[in-house]
């Protein structure tokens, strides 16, 4: 397996992969909408290749952290085909973004998802960073990692797709 920028060529692959880690195609339709929002930091939009098969897909795209609008990445969709899934392909992928991420200069890495996962990776509550969720209720799942220190303090707030959900 290797891990690549993703390229136009990959976009229906990417989708494909999407549809089959989620129940519903709502990150599907989310990454097509964060390709075409100016929050899109391309360097950050990877995938996970397997010989001639794209088996994984992680974006992240220009967030703030509010008052003072401090840029910050707001970490996915992350998503695994199913019989790729267990094999680490999801936790090279959040390993590489984070790389590339710290490469160029970036601060903080936020994203929704499960505690026990993420942790493995370096993410922490949010809120332990002085970092609040654009919705109070995520409370746990709401996570991030600082890449410097200082790092920014505020409310998240998630490129402009995000809030079409």
């Amino acid at each position: 397996m290797i891990v690549r920028r993703e390229r136009p060529a990959d976009s229906e692959a990417v989708a494909a992969v999407h549809r089959a880690a989620f129940p519903t195609d709502v990150e599907a339709r989310l990454t097509d909408e964060l390709r075409e929002d100016v929050g899109l930091l391309p360097h950050l939009s990877l995938v996970a290749v397997d010989g001639d098969d794209v088996v994984g897909h992680v974006i992240a795209t220009r967030g703030w952290v509010e008052p003072h609008g401090a840029p910050a990445l707001g970490l996915g969709p992350l998503g695994v085909r199913p019989e790729a899934q267990g094999r680490g392909v999801g936790t090279v992928l959040v390993h590489a973004l984070v790389a590339v991420a710290e490469a160029a200069g970036e601060r903080l890495v936020a994203l929704l998802g499960d505690p026990a996962y993420y942790a493995r990776m370096g993410f922490v509550p949010a809120a332990d960073l002085g970092v609040a969720a654009p919705d109070p209720a995520w409370g746990a799942h709401f996570q991030a990692r600082a890449l410097t220190d200082p790092w920014p303090r505020g409310t998240f707030r998630y490129a402009a797709p995000f809030d079409r959900l």
